[in-house]
This record gives C-alpha cells, sequence and structure tokens, in this order.
C-alpha cells in the first residue's frame, strides 16, 4: 500500500488488505484520496469497471468516520434503479466495517422499507434523482430533517445525466438540497463527486455538476489513467489490431446465425437498437440452441433480474440488451461484446467496449454486425471517429423552460407556500432557476398552476388536475412515457406491450413476442391497461412506440461522408464489409464531395436534393432558412434535404447570398411539441421557442451555408 492509502481511515484500510484482499490501489483510487478526504469537489474518470465507485467510496467513508458524521450524510445518485441494486451489496459491505449502514430507495422499495428507512436513518442512502424529489415532496417524509445533515453527494454516471433533461432535473433537486443544508448550518456546502466513463469535455463537465457552488472550494477532475482525459480506448492503440471488428450480415436470422456460430462456450453480450430488435434476435438465436436472455426497459423488474442473475453465473451463453446495460451494471466476466447495426455515439461505443477486457489476459473487443447499408456506413463513420480520439461533449440541452416550471409546482409542493419574491433564492441563483423565470411564474399564476394569495403562491386547480393523481406522482416524473399495457401470465407480470399490438386487425389469435417468447393474448382489460396472455409455439409481434430517432450529429455524419470518400475506418472489416461499403460508395459517387456539398436533379427532374452531410438538426435549420426554395412537405434527415423541383444555379445564388447571417429556427409542430413533459406549463410561445431551439444546430448550418456548391 502507498502512502495515498495510508491517508484512508484505519479501519477501511484493514479491511481494504485483509477483506478484499487487495494488494494496492488502483491509480484512479489513489489518486482521488487525498483531494476527496479535503472536501474537494471532483469527477473521477476511468472506464467501466475501472474502480470508481471505491474511489469515490472509501474516502468519503473516511471521512464520515474521522469527523463522526451521523444520520444520513452521503447521497449515492444513480440514473437506474437496476444500477442502485446493483451497487447495493458492496455499499452495504462497506458501510458495515465501520458499523453504519446504507440503503436503497427508489419506486420498487416497498412501502414497509421506506418507513423503516424514515426511522432508522441510513447513513448513505442510494437513490434516483426522481426517488429524491419524491422525498421532498412527501408529507410522510420530514425533508427538513432527514436531509439536513447530508455532506457529500456522489452521482454515478454522470454523462448519462448531464446530455438531457435528466441533467437540470438533478441540478435543480440538488440546488433545493444545498438550500436545506445550509438552512440548517450556513457554514456547511456540500461535496459533490461525479463518476463517469465517457466524456470529452470533463472540466466543463465538472463546472456543471458543481451548480452554485462551482468556485467554493477545490474542484479536480482526476483521471491519472487517461492523460487525455477522455476514456480508455478513444485511440485505436488502445486496442489490439483486429480485436474490433466490422461486419455486414443484412438480416437478424443472419446476425443469429454469426452469433450462434462464433465464441462456442464464451460469455457474449449484444446490444441492440430497439427493444424490437432485442426481442427478434433473442427469439432467433433460442431457435438455434443458444442459451439466451434479454434485458430492456419493457420487460418486468423481476425478468430483467432474473434474466441478469442467470447471466452473470452462466457461461456458454447470450444476453442481449438495450442500452439498459451500457452503464455500471455488473453482469461478471464478458469475453465478448457484439453490436448490431451501430451505437448512437462515439461515447456510448467506448461503454460498451469497456464491458470486455476485464480479465487478465483478455483484451478489449467489439464486434459490430450491421444489417442495412444505413447501419453500415454510420458504424464505419462512428469508428472513423474513434480511430482520430473524439469524442462527444457532453452539454446539456438549451433552454430548459418546461423544466424551470416543474420546479416551481415541485418547490410549493414541498413547503406548501412559498414567498411570490422568494422563490428564486431557493436554486441560489442558478440560472434558469433564478429571476429570469419570472415570466414562467407569471404565466402559471394566470393559467392556475399556481394560486397567489398575499404574497404567498401555492398549488393551483390546474396543477391538481394534470398531475396530482397518485399524490403527484407524475410531477416528479421528468420523462413522458409512452402508454404502454401490462402483459400479465397467469399472476406474474412478463412486461409492458405497445397498445398497437392489440388494436391492430389479425386474423386468427393475437401474438405477442415478449421476453424471447411468444404468447397468445386471452383478454385485455382495457380500462386497467393490463393484457392476459398464455404461451404460444410462435408468431409474435412486438413493437413499441419510441422516442424519435436519435439525431445524428454533424461529426458523425461528416465522418459517413469521408468514410463514402474512400476512408476506412482502422478496424478489421471482414470481406462482407468490403464489397458493401463498395456498392455503398459507387452509389454514392455523384453525392459526396471533399470540399463542397452536392444540389443533384433525379434524370426525371422532379427530385432535387442537397446533400450536405450536416446532420438532422443542421438541416432542420437549412430547410427553415431556405423558405419556398425546400419542400414543404419534407422531414430532413442527416444526409440531405428536398429542394423545388423548379431550382436554378441563379436562384440558389440569389436565396443563399448572405443566408449564414439571418438563418432561423426550424418550425415546431404540435405531435412534436406533446413530447416535451411539462410544455403545457408553459406560455405556448415559449415552449416553442424551447423545443425549436433543441432541434437546431446552428453552428454547423452556418458552417454549411459557407461551403461552395456544386451542381450534378
Amino acid at each position: 500500500m502507498t502512502a495515498a492509502a495510508d491517508l484512508l481511515h484505519p479501519v477501511v484500510l484493514h479491511h481494504v488488505v485483509n477483506t478484499l484482499q487487495w494488494p494496492g490501489l488502483r491509480p484512479l483510487q489513489e489518486a482521488a484520496v487525498a483531494p476527496l478526504l479535503a472536501g474537494a469537489d471532483a469527477l473521477l474518470l476511468a472506464p467501466t469497471a475501472g474502480g470508481k465507485t471505491e474511489a469515490a467510496a472509501f474516502p468519503t467513508l473516511s471521512r464520515m468516520a474521522a469527523e463522526n458524521w451521523r444520520g444520513t450524510s452521503v447521497l449515492y445518485l444513480c440514473p437506474l434503479k437496476a444500477l442502485l441494486n446493483n451497487l447495493a451489496p458492496r455499499l452495504e459491505t462497506y458501510t458495515g466495517w465501520l458499523g453504519r449502514r446504507a440503503a436503497v430507495w427508489h419506486g420498487d422499495v416497498s412501502a414497509s422499507r421506506r418507513d423503516r428507512i424514515r426511522r432508522e436513518r441510513p447513513d448513505v442512502l442510494l437513490t434516483t434523482p426522481e426517488s429524491l424529489e419524491a422525498m421532498l415532496v412527501s408529507i410522510r417524509t420530514d425533508h427538513h430533517e432527514f436531509f439536513a445533515g447530508i455532506r457529500a453527494v456522489i452521482v454515478d454516471e454522470v454523462h448519462a445525466f448531464a446530455g438531457d433533461d435528466r441533467g437540470w432535473h438533478l441540478l435543480a433537486v440538488l440546488e433545493r438540497l444545498r438550500r436545506l443544508v445550509r438552512k440548517a448550518d450556513p457554514s456547511r456546502e456540500l461535496q459533490v463527486i461525479g463518476l463517469s466513463a465517457t466524456v470529452g469535455n470533463p472540466a466543463e463537465l465538472l463546472h456543471w455538476l458543481e451548480g452554485s457552488g462551482a468556485g467554493r472550494r477545490q474542484a479536480e477532475v482526476i483521471a491519472p489513467d487517461l492523460p487525455t482525459a477522455t476514456v480508455v480506448g478513444a485511440a485505436p492503440g488502445a486496442v489490439p489490431p483486429g480485436a474490433i471488428e466490422l461486419d455486414y450480415v443484412g438480416s437478424v436470422p443472419n446476425a443469429a446465425k454469426v452469433i450462434a456460430s462464433l465464441h462456442a462456450g464464451e460469455k457474449r453480450l449484444v446490444f441492440c437498437d430497439s427493444r424490437a430488435l432485442v426481442e427478434m434476435l433473442g427469439t432467433e438465436l433460442r431457435a438455434r440452441g443458444v442459451t439466451t436472455f434479454l434485458s430492456h426497459a419493457s420487460l418486468s423488474a423481476q425478468e430483467r433480474r432474473r434474466s441478469e442473475e442467470a447471466f452473470t453465473e452462466a457461461r456458454d451463453c447470450v444476453i442481449v440488451a438495450t442500452s439498459t446495460l451500457e452503464l455500471g451494471i455488473d453482469v461478471g466476466d464478458l469475453d465478448r461484446v457484439i453490436q448490431l447495426n451501430a451505437p448512437t455515439s462515439v461515447a456510448s461505443f467506448l461503454q460498451r467496449l469497456g464491458r470486455t477486457g476485464r480479465r487478465a489476459g483478455t483484451v478489449r473487443n467489439c464486434l459490430f454486425l450491421t444489417l442495412t447499408d444505413d447501419a453500415v456506413l454510420r458504424a464505419a463513420g462512428l469508428l472513423t471517429l474513434w480511430g482520430r480520439g473524439w469524442v462527444e461533449p457532453v452539454v446539456a440541452p438549451p433552454d430548459p423552460r418546461h423544466i424551470v416550471a416543474q420546479q416551481l409546482l415541485a418547490y410549493c409542493l414541498q413547503e406548501g407556500k412559498v414567498g411570490d419574491r422568494l422563490w428564486a433564492d431557493e436554486w441560489n441563483g442558478l440560472a434558469p432557476f433564478d429571476r429570469s423565470a419570472e415570466p414562467i411564474v407569471r404565466h402559471l399564476v394566470r393559467a392556475g398552476y399556481l394560486d397567489s394569495d398575499g404574497g404567498l403562491l401555492f398549488i393551483g386547480p390546474e396543477a391538481e388536475r394534470r398531475f396530482g393523481r397518485r399524490h403527484f406522482m407524475e410531477l416528479t416524473a421528468v420523462f413522458t412515457a409512452a402508454p404502454e399495457f401490462t402483459v400479465l401470465w397467469g399472476r406474474d407480470e412478463i412486461g409492458r406491450t405497445d397498445p398497437k399490438l392489440l388494436t391492430d386487425p389479425v386474423e386468427g389469435p393475437r401474438l405477442l413476442l415478449l421476453a424471447g417468447r411468444s404468447w397468445r393474448v386471452t383478454h385485455t382489460d382495457w380500462k386497467s391497461r393490463r393484457c392476459f396472455v398464455e404461451p404460444a409455439d410462435s408468431g409474435g409481434r412486438a413493437r413499441w412506440l419510441g422516442h424519435s430517432p436519435f439525431a445524428l450529429s454533424f461529426p458523425l455524419t461528416r465522418a459517413m461522408r469521408d468514410v463514402l470518400l474512400g476512408t476506412d475506418p482502422p478496424v478489421a472489416l471482414t470481406p462482407r464489409a468490403v464489397a458493401r461499403l463498395a456498392e455503398i460508395r459507387d452509389k454514392y459517387t455523384d453525392r459526396v464531395h471533399p470540399a463542397a456539398t452536392m444540389i443533384v436533379r433525379d434524370p426525371d427532374g422532379d427530385d432535387v436534393r442537397w446533400w450536405t452531410w450536416a446532420g438532422d438538426l443542421a438541416n432542420r435549420v437549412l430547410a427553415a432558412s431556405l423558405g419556398d426554395l425546400a419542400d414543404p412537405r419534407q422531414a430532413p434527415d442527416e444526409a440531405y434535404l428536398r429542394l423545388r423541383s423548379d431550382l436554378t444555379p441563379q436562384m440558389w445564388k440569389t436565396a443563399t447570398a448572405g443566408l449564414a447571417d439571418r438563418i432561423c429556427l426550424p418550425h415546431v409542430n404540435a405531435e412534436s411539441l406533446a413530447g416535451l413533459k411539462f410544455n403545457t406549463a408553459l406560455p405556448p410561445r415559449l415552449a416553442e421557442a424551447t423545443l425549436a431551439t433543441r432541434l437546431a444546430d446552428l453552428p454547423s448550418a452556418q458552417t454549411v451555408l459557407h461551403e461552395p456548391t456544386r451542381w450534378s
């Protein structure tokens, strides 16, 4: 053990040496000891299974013991309930060394266990931000007393929060928590520790996580294994030649055939980009005699847990999953990661790659099995970016006005009544939860979401009507979930399915595909949204109403263009992938140019497309900015947008002169707006502006407009 380890509390160090029988701490754990013991805010970066939990927990528990913290003093926040369940045994063990306790609180925890936590407060509480807020607003939890002693907050997989609205929600709830702590002791500042495996902008991410506490204490990015402050594997030299391979297989049955025939006797994790694809591949693998387990968000918690536990204990098997297994849930030592089609980002690929190579003598590896031309091109573009050492920066979505409205309502629910001039103080001046939110407050009062009387704000009848069911649970959930029906076999819950599968016309019995098996629907209870099933031999269908497709970025789309122009990613390509890429390149010959965008008219003259290769969001901006030059019926994709059929070069030159200086945000329709939760609590123009800003990439659109355009 090194001098850094000697700084830990003697009891913690004793158990590290004698109970865990570690010969020493890992580099990240050593580097984290001194700053965390000194109370610094920190972002700990390491690949998956790099020991981040212990790097945060050991110094924090050492402080707890040395400074005699009492009551619930540490919060451990995770994005997934499954990750909390996975971490709980380890943290229960570590706290037990010191005679302390850890407990889990989330939506699946029973009421009796929650009551016990209220009575016998654990030293470390593992929860999600949504469950934390539910505790703050609950009349059964004395939040002023329960949270007054919080000293440190550990946020696991922080990048999974920061890139979407859950990040804004997390920051806002932490500010309310910070306020409670300061009211109990004005001299106390929360220590915030983030854990992440995949970031391209670590310093900015740490500053974001600190919220209003930024600059009040020492802050440090700790990444001794990662000299570039990104994730291991960001450069191809970190992975042996041939360990990453790109193949083209063309169909799900072909993918199953490849998986069944390769790597017999090994444990394989297959990532798919949709729940329906998980179900289809799982069924095909089982039909070939492969021991297969499934994991995705629409399976019941019991079904997922059963699959993940069985997979952990087995050897010659496959687990097929969506991104639910991308984060730090431990499914044991993997031999292989297989990717069907392509992940949505380099960061996501690196997270999945990091699942392998954990045992001595093994290496990180990933096999891409692509099903379509679009998938093989996207995979090749993504791997090209990876080969250049590029990782996406984690950037919070702009203008979260709907989250501001949600927070104002939640805070009034938490405190009962709030001063109509004092509400902004509760977020400690953190924008956008500060005075800039005055127009939103005025709208909430006008629309009846808030009532105002005697200088106080409190929950109004409209908030009761829209969000008041089941003790305002709807108000603490940041995302809008698509309606689904619970599928039951007897008393056992199998999972949830899209209601369209229960209403579409069918001939013969109605068959579902769920948990890798076919089921015959025997009864549907429309009022309670439940359907009852019995096993069927085959023929089931899988479908879910998902979120809108992931928007491909400007860097990824330009890397795809580079592939079409002849760049090969620095990975092994199978003969099938080489042949398919050659066919795709031949198909796109007149649509790509290394120094210009292309306007291409089809031979009949009716279809004119501008091949910008700028990404979905930039093309939305360009379509809106071009006005009547763009086809109003189109939905631009990442590569092109359609133009009016009578367009001439002169018309184009006149219309685009100086257009980079007057681009505009894309139009927002009612269907898109419905996906922005809490949008009804905003003035319509603010709701539209919020979504329009998020559907736009203005800098990339300007880049395209400054590039030359060639006609073909």
